[in-house]
């Protein structure tokens, strides 16, 4: 469920992508995905008199993903740029400022999209006492068998279009593809399984030759 609840983030976030989405709203779609995750597995406790979209305001989502979802590639490999005058500023709020960019995409950008689901035992000491706001929305004993588990996170490659975004990472990502491979199945596949991932290489990849060293 929980892995099944990253991977669903990214599919949203894959979804938004275009000229002119925002990359604070993509870092939200990506956690209430999660926290729907943690609602099914029973972790998270959604009253019936609100959404998942008022737990993420509230910013829940960052006890399990306080980490921002991604930053640009280019010359390094965390590039620079995310913050610059006349850009969006950095947001004090937890989960959202770890996001190295508050920027607006644009077409010809390259970024990772890495959400994830962690089971750190601080933030969840902290988010299940009296004393904290999500105390309600957090079923103790269920998270006792997460404590140990650690977590979960996927990441990509990808590039930025006018309507939408390319996928350069062709990993196994689906649970059936990763099954798959685990039992030394071939890869990359004969079909795409999950065209939403937007992997527009995925069946037409092939591996690298290596000329021998001259000598």
């Amino acid at each position: 469920v929980i892995y099944e609840g990253v991977l669903n983030a990214q599919r949203v976030v894959y979804d938004m992508c275009g000229d002119g989405t925002s990359w604070v709203d993509c870092h939200q779609a990506a956690e209430g995905e999660i926290l729907k995750a943690l609602i099914t597995a029973g972790i998270v406790l959604l009253p019936d008199d609100q959404t998942v979209e008022e737990l993420v305001e509230m910013r829940l989502g960052a006890v399990f993903m306080p980490h921002g979802l991604g930053h640009f590639i280019g010359i390094d490999t965390h590039d620079v740029g995310g913050y610059l005058p006349g850009h969006p500023e950095r947001i004090a709020k937890a989960g959202l400022k770890s996001l190295r960019t508050a920027r607006v995409l644009r077409a010809g950008m390259t970024i990772t999209v890495e959400p994830g689901c962690y089971f750190i035992p601080s933030l969840i000491e902290e988010a299940t006492s009296p004393s904290s706001p999500f105390c309600q929305y957090l079923n103790k004993d269920v998270l006792k068998e997460y404590v140990s588990f650690g977590g979960a996170r996927l990441e990509d490659v990808v590039e930025i279009t006018q309507d939408g975004c390319i996928n350069y990472t062709i990993c196994p990502r689906t649970i059936k593809e990763v099954e798959h491979v685990m039992r030394g199945g071939k890869w990359p596949p004969l079909c795409d399984e999950m065209p939403e991932l937007k992997r527009v290489n995925l069946l037409t990849y092939s591996p690298l030759v290596m000329n021998p060293p001259s000598i």
